[in-house]
């Protein structure tokens, strides 16, 4: 491959990849044209992509994006698009489980790592992470909970002195009409 060729292609790699933090990263076993095509088809209908890509160029483009991934060794697909990689992780292995439905047929993809906002992740892990509204939805519990608890015991009292005020005030004011009325005279 000449190094025009290479630099069109890595440039391209750069621009596609460029802000992309969630991948999953497999590897095709014995993949023929039929089930590559119904795998990439359900993919788009997910919103993903995949890519097959040069190991020696995805490496140096990952690099430059700042991941740190090893799975650099035979033939390699990159997944991404979803909004997060628990989306993403998740479609992934529902494709991948339902291509393994005979228990008879070979592998046809082999799971090399998910990456999860630049860092390395099992894709296991990957469909347990939370997605980003969900972490947002997390911290806000986390910050409201002793936040209402103390409101709560400010409020609590102040509602207690207002109720005590107001029996008294209409303690007062059933005294007042029950007096008889002076004479006039």
């Amino acid at each position: 491959m000449s190094k025009k060729i290479k630099e069109l292609e890595l440039n391209d790699l750069r621009k596609r990849f460029k802000g992309v933090k969630d991948y999953v990263i497999l590897e095709p076993l014995k993949v023929d044209a039929a089930t590559e095509y119904e795998f990439r088809k359900k993919l788009r209908e997910k919103k993903c992509t995949a890519r097959l890509v040069k190991n020696t160029l995805a490496r140096k483009v990952f690099t430059e994006n700042g991941i740190q991934v090893d799975v650099w060794s035979g033939p390699t697909i990159l997944v991404w698009g979803t909004e997060s990689i628990k989306d993403l992780a998740t479609t992934v292995d529902t494709l991948l489980r339902d291509l393994k439905k005979d228990p008879k047929a070979p592998d046809k993809f082999k799971e090399k790592t998910a990456v999860a906002d630049g860092q390395a992740v099992p894709l296991s892990v990957a469909k347990t992470l939370p997605t980003r509204l969900e972490a947002i939805g997390g911290v806000l519990a986390a910050l409201l909970g002793p936040a209402s608890a103390i409101a709560g015991a400010l409020v609590g009292p102040a509602n207690q002195l207002a109720g005590v005020l107001k029996a008294i005030e209409e303690k007062g004011s059933g005294d007042q009409a029950a007096a008889p009325a002076p004479a006039a005279g």
